[in-house]
């Protein structure tokens, strides 16, 4: 992991902690952590999977599926029939009885529409006797676009772009994406049907809710086609949404399309499905290792959300109450949080939900001592950008003056990524080959 230049032993400490959260996400250890084979037997949790006289198949979609397709290849051998996942470009890895197809994220692209119409393919040809192994983590949504006859991959591209630019949560995107597609919201699970199927799920979702998590194509669907028009017009979005995917959610919403699959459902009757990682196990890691670098560490939520920008604002509040009043924790100190925040993009600038909160924050701390806001995504990008994050201090306001970077014009125009850029205060990671949402630290020395 790359590290901003003239970091300081705050901003050394952060990136150690950090560290730990990426490590305890760690898509592999994750998997033996919750599976194991005993002869003709998976264990899971406890629970335990007769691998039988039938084939076993893996497919999957997202950010740490390529990741965690090694680990079940590990555990299973060859006793894998056949699979695919589709993994986003720069993430594949080497795998012997798993084809990988790359693809694009966070807007769908033709790549992942062939590799998700290849494990549909492959779910048709699924017997009682089979177990089928889901592999999901965050990004699974945009990896496994398969629309609904009369709508076309461009289409459900312009759809994605209006709604990641209006500041909507990945729980409303997810909704909308869900009552456009043949595999979302529980849609694969009706596909592999009767077929057993156990899904490990590496979640990147607040709360880890199982039908938000790459909007779920395994388990019922607890949203409607009324609740995905509700939320393009809460957005005032409907006039950048294709016409084509208004008329098909506006026959939805009246009855003349079925909905996805709902609880009771017999296509989930024989469906299983394990968290093997969240945010909170990564947050926990890292609050350990702040406690042994010193720090008094307290984790706050993860559960964060909201505008970064106005989120940025409280967390700023609470670095500058440390220092002044030693509440809620005397320095050294290191408050954690976790979870995802939106940016509603007015201007034309690059960045992403991490970066403007660091921004903001920047601002708002402008002048503090030893103070250090740090935001980075677990999966290695932040937004359509290169960075993970980035790091600020209380002189970063200043040093920023020194080289003609304005912040208040970087954050009105959301180009936070060019201003870090200028001061080598991105955090850059590379592809972490996991996803357990955003990791967010407040240092106070």
């Amino acid at each position: 992991m790359s590290g901003p230049r003239g970091t300081g032993k705050l901003r050394k400490a952060a990136g150690e902690i950090f560290q730990a959260a990426l490590d305890a996400a760690n898509p592999r250890i994750a998997i033996h952590r919750h599976v194991r084979r005993e002869g003709e037997n998976l264990l899971v949790d406890g629970a335990v999977y007769d691998l039988g006289p039938g084939r076993v198949v893996v497919v999957g979609a997202g950010k740490a599926c390529a990741a965690m397709a090694a680990a079940v290849e590990e555990v299973l051998g060859d006793r894998i029939r056949d699979g695919v996942v589709v993994v986003k470009d720069g993430t594949a890895l080497p795998l012997r009885r798993i084809r990988v197809t790359q693809a694009g994220h966070p807007v769908p692209d033709a790549r992942g529409a062939e590799g998700t119409s290849a494990i549909l393919a492959l779910l048709t040809e699924t017997r009682p006797e089979d177990l089928v192994i889901v592999l999901i983590s965050g990004g699974g949504s945009a990896l496994l676009p398969a629309p609904v006859a009369g709508i076309n991959l461009i289409e459900k591209q312009a759809m994605t772009r209006a709604l990641l630019a209006c500041g909507a949560t990945i729980e409303e995107i997810n909704a909308v994406r869900k009552h456009c597609s043949r595999v979302k919201g529980g849609q694969m699970a009706r596909a592999l049907f009767p077929a057993r199927s156990l899904t490990l799920i590496l979640s990147d979702v607040i709360g880890d809710p199982l039908d938000a998590i790459a909007s779920g194509p395994t388990v019922p669907d607890t949203t409607t086609y009324a609740e995905a028009l509700e939320i393009l017009r809460r957005y005032r979005v409907e006039d950048r949404i294709p016409v084509s995917i208004l008329q098909h959610l506006e026959r939805g919403a009246r009855g003349e399309i079925p909905e996805t699959p709902k609880a009771g459902d017999p296509c989930f009757a024989t469906a299983h499905h394990c968290i093997v990682g969240n945010n909170l196990q990564s947050l926990l890691a890292a609050r350990d290792r702040a406690a042994r670098l010193g720090f008094q560490a307290l984790l706050l939520t993860t559960a964060l959300k909201g505008e970064s920008r106005e989120v940025a604002k409280v967390l700023a509040a609470l670095l500058l109450e440390m220092r002044r009043s030693g509440h809620p924790l005397s320095p050294p100190a290191c408050l954690l949080l976790g979870g995802e925040t939106t940016v509603t993009v007015r201007g034309k600038g690059k960045g992403g939900r991490s970066q403007e909160l660091v921004l903001a924050g920047a601002i708002a701390i402008a002048g503090g001592r030893d103070l250090v806001i740090w935001s980075a995504g677990t999966d290695g990008t932040d937004g359509p950008t290169d960075a993970a994050g980035a790091v600020a201090d209380g002189d970063t306001w200043a040093r920023a003056k020194e080289v003609g970077l304005d912040p208040l014009r970087a954050l009105e125009e959301n180009d936070a990524y060019h201003f870090f850029e200028g001061l080598g205060d991105l955090i850059k990671t590379g592809p972490t080959l996991t996803n357990v949402m955003d990791v967010i630290l407040l240092l106070a020395g």
